[in-house]
């Protein structure tokens, strides 16, 4: 086996520098092929998060899941690269775009490179609630028994926002969670987690706010106005649920609201999944 380089007299490997930052940058740039490339053969790739241990021919398929998605997503590198002999630690924050803003995880990696490789990961993650991060780290227990990475959290809010604008499952009075579950390919616990930890609201509340949504959109531009068919139209099966989701997200209720904007304004509740 080929030795490392020597060390500096701070202990500091020049190569083991430069490769790393090779892959951090190969990460933020979003580009396969080079992560890939500096992959060692015998690689172990620890991601604690999900409490599971990836080789090499595994690590195409989760890179490509794990890559940030959007202009939305990105990657922020949140200390320089510290290296000790022929393993270097970096801290970076993964940026998501979550119903209420944005969602980050803070993640530190220790990268240990050998033959000019990168021959063992060890990724550790918390998620940070709330817009940049803010706010008390959720438990990552349930994460690790979902079998999810923190990046891919972020491509599968993107899979629940697009099949909510697509097939509008909220427009039945009985969509339920198993039902969007079995649609979207994910289980009800890995659905469950996205939407309480990183969006921050209960199933429910994620429907019926696509529902309220989509009777703001729907106001006609003249004649007289029905709230009530307009909300049974659109899902809701209580006219005390769309009162009170209304209120919620307005500020206002139906009445007030009306009176305020003329029929056929744009409205929004700022925060729609279903937008």
């Amino acid at each position: 086996m080929k030795q490392p380089s020597t060390p500096d007299s701070q202990g500091f490997l020049p190569a083991t520098h430069q490769v790393v930052l090779r892959y951090h940058l190969a990460w933020k740039q979003r580009q396969l092929e080079d992560i890939l490339a500096l992959y060692h053969p015998d690689i172990a790739y620890h991601d604690f998060l999900q409490n599971r241990v990836f080789h090499h021919g595994q690590l195409r398929d989760y890179v490509l899941s794990s890559l940030p998605q959007g202009e939305a997503e990105r990657l922020e590198h949140i200390d320089r690269i510290r290296v000790d002999g022929d393993t270097a630690f970096i801290q970076y924050q993964l940026v998501l775009q979550g119903g209420k803003g944005l969602v980050c995880f803070h993640s530190s990696e220790a990268i240990t490179v050998r033959d000019g490789l990168i021959w063992q990961v060890r990724e550790y993650a918390t998620l940070q609630q709330g817009p940049q991060g803010q706010g008390r780290p959720a438990s990552q227990q349930p994460l690790q028994k979902l079998g999810l990475s923190a990046r891919q959290l972020g491509r599968m809010a993107d899979e629940l926002h697009g099949y909510f604008r697509q097939a509008r499952p909220y427009l039945q009075a009985d969509c339920n969670l198993a039902a969007v579950a079995a649609a979207t390919g994910y289980s009800r616990n890995q659905l469950s987690y996205l939407l309480n930890q990183v969006l921050g609201q209960s199933f429910y509340g994620y429907v019926n706010q696509a529902r309220l949504q989509h009777v703001l959109d729907h106001l006609p531009a003249s004649g007289k106005i029905r709230m009530d068919e307009l909300a049974f139209a659109a899902g809701f099966n209580s006219l005390s649920v769309f009162y009170r989701c209304f209120r919620q997200h307005t500020g206002l209720s139906p009445a007030a609201w009306l009176r305020r904007f003329p029929r056929g304004h744009a409205a929004t509740t700022g925060a729609d999944p279903a937008a």
